[in-house]
C-alpha cells in the first residue's frame, strides 16, 4: 500500500509505538460485516460485533447481489465499526425523538437508527446529492420501518427549523483515511490540502443546523478518518463556538476502542473494523422550538385494509405517491413536506397514473404489510432472481389481479397478472443489472 508521505508522518506522530501494528493492519483483509433486520430473526453461529446486537462478522464475503433475502432487506452490508451509533442510542436516547441524520446516504446508520430509536420517534433521513438520495429511500423502504423520512436538502435547508430535533447525526463528509484498506481510490484522493478543505466543511455543515438542535438536544459527530482537523479539533470548535458539553460513553475495554476527551476512535489494529471517529455533544443554551402550524394533508381514497393496526396511519399524497405516515407525526411530516423536498415518507402506498393506483414495492417490504389480505405467489430462486433482475419467469398462477411476490415466504415486490402474461413491476433502477446468477448460492438467514 503506497501511502501518501504526509499521512505517514502525521500518522506517526498520532500512534507513536503503535504505527507499525497500525500500518500492518492496513495490509490485512477488511473484516465484512452485517446487520440483521429484525424483520427476520439470523440463526448464525458467525463471531458477534460487540457494540451491536444485530451485527455479525461473516468468514467470506458472499454474492450479496444475487441473496434475494439481501433485496427484501433482511440484513443490511456495514461497516463494524459504524455500527457503535447503537452505543449513543442506547446510552442517552431514551424516550421518543424527532431526529435527523443529515448525511444519510447510502442508509446504513438511518437503518439502523429507525430500528433503535423509542417507538414513537421520527427520524428525517437526508441526502444533498440527488442520485445518492434515491439510493437512501431504496434502502430505507426496503427495511420496512414506518418512522422515517427522506429528503434531498442541503444542510442550510434546515437552518430555520429552529429547536426542531432532539437528535442530529452529522456523518460527515470527509477525507475517507479509515476506508483506506477497503478503497485504494480515497488514498490516491487524499491531501493534506483535502483534509483541511474537508475540516472546514464539515464547521460550515455544524454552522448550518446547530440552531436546529433543541436545547438539551444531542449532536452525534462522526467521520471515517484519523486526524484531528477533522476530529479532534472540530468537537473543541463546537465546543468553543456554541457552548456544547461532551457526553461520555460507557464502553468495554475488550472492544479496543480509544477513547480522549473528545470522542472515540476505532483503529484497524485496536477494534476489528475500519477506522472511525464519533463524538457525542449536548446543546446547552436555550433555543426556542419553531412552532409547527401545518394543515395536514390528507385523502380518503385509499383502503388501507392491507395494513396491520391501520388506526395508527394516515395517508397523504407526495405528487402522484401515497404514503400512509404515523398519526402521531402527520402535522410535522406535512411541514417537511411543504417547506423541503421530500422523497418518501412512511410506508409507499401506491401510485396513481390517471384513474389507476398501482401498488409500490415498498408497501410489500413494510413490516406493516399483511400479507393474508392480498394475493401471493411464491418464487424459486431462480425465478426470484429473474424477477429482481426484471426479466421473464414462469408464473404457474391464472389468478388475476396484483399478485406479492416472495421467496423463502418473503415478499420481494409486485406483479399484474393480466391472464396471458405480466407485468413485472419491481422497480427499474432497483433491479439486479447482471445478467448472470450465482450458483450454490449461500444465504445468510435460515427462513
Amino acid at each position: 500500500m503506497n501511502l501518501p508521505l504526509d499521512f505517514i508522518d502525521y500518522t506517526k506522530k498520532l500512534l507513536g509505538n503503535e504505527w507499525d501494528a497500525f500500518l500492518s493492519s492496513l495490509s490485512a483483509e477488511s473484516p465484512i460485516s452485517v446487520r440483521f433486520n429484525n424483520k427476520l430473526q439470523p440463526k448464525l453461529q458467525n463471531e458477534h460485533v460487540m457494540w451491536c446486537d444485530s451485527g455479525f462478522y461473516l468468514n467470506e464475503r458472499p454474492f450479496f447481489t444475487f441473496d434475494p433475502l439481501f433485496h427484501a432487506g433482511t440484513y443490511y452490508v456495514q461497516e463494524a465499526s459504524s455500527m457503535f451509533l447503537e452505543q449513543v442510542v442506547k446510552q442517552y436516547i431514551t424516550t421518543p425523538v424527532v431526529a435527523l441524520d443529515l448525511c444519510a446516504a447510502p442508509g446504513g446508520k438511518s437503518t439502523h437508527l429507525s430500528q433503535l430509536l423509542p417507538p414513537e420517534s421520527l427520524l428525517i433521513s437526508n441526502e444533498i446529492v440527488r442520485s445518492r438520495a434515491f439510493i437512501l429511500s431504496e434502502n430505507i423502504q426496503k427495511w420496512g420501518n414506518c418512522n422515517n423520512v427522506v429528503t434531498n436538502n442541503s444542510p442550510s435547508d434546515f437552518s430555520s427549523f429552529r429547536g426542531l430535533f432532539d437528535f442530529i447525526l452529522v456523518d460527515a463528509p470527509c477525507s475517507g483515511e479509515g476506508m483506506f484498506r477497503k478503497d485504494c481510490d480515497s488514498i490516491k484522493e487524499w491531501s493534506l490540502k483535502n483534509v483541511e478543505m474537508c475540516a472546514d466543511r464539515q464547521k460550515n455543515i455544524i454552522e448550518h443546523i446547530w440552531n436546529s438542535l433543541k436545547e438539551n438536544g444531542i449532536l452525534v459527530y462522526s467521520t471515517c478518518t484519523y486526524n484531528q482537523e477533522e476530529n479532534e479539533k472540530n468537537i473543541a470548535w463546537i465546543i468553543e463556538h456554541f457552548n456544547a458539553e461532551i457526553l461520555h460513553l460507557q464502553i468495554n475495554p475488550q472492544w479496543g476502542i480509544v477513547e480522549n476527551n473528545f470522542g472515540y476512535h476505532f483503529f484497524p489494529h485496536k477494534t476489528k473494523g475500519e477506522g472511525f471517529f464519533i463524538s457525542i455533544l449536548r446543546k446547552k443554551e436555550q433555543t426556542s422550538a419553531i412552532k409547527i402550524k401545518q394543515k395536514p394533508t390528507q385523502t380518503t381514497k385509499i383502503n388501507l385494509d392491507v395494513l396491520l393496526e391501520k388506526e395508527m396511519f394516515k395517508v397523504i399524497q407526495n405528487n402522484q405517491f401515497f404514503y400512509a405516515v404515523p398519526d402521531k407525526h402527520l402535522e410535522l411530516i406535512s411541514f417537511l413536506q411543504k417547506n423541503l423536498n421530500l422523497l418518501h415518507a412512511g410506508i409507499p402506498l401506491y401510485e396513481q397514473k390517471g384513474k389507476d393506483f398501482i401498488p409500490l414495492t415498498g408497501l410489500t417490504l413494510s413490516k406493516y404489510f399483511n400479507k393474508g389480505n392480498i394475493l401471493t405467489h411464491e418464487l424459486d430462486y431462480e425465478s426470484a432472481i429473474c424477477f429482481l433482475q426484471k426479466e421473464n419467469f414462469i408464473l404457474n398462477n391464472s389468478q388475476k389481479g396484483y399478485i406479492a411476490i416472495c421467496h423463502k415466504n418473503t415478499p420481494l415486490g409486485w406483479i399484474k397478472n393480466l391472464g396471458n402474461r405480466f407485468n413485472n413491476l419491481y422497480p427499474t433502477e432497483w433491479r439486479i443489472r447482471s445478467k448472470n446468477i450465482a450458483k450454490n448460492i449461500q444465504y445468510l438467514l435460515n427462513v
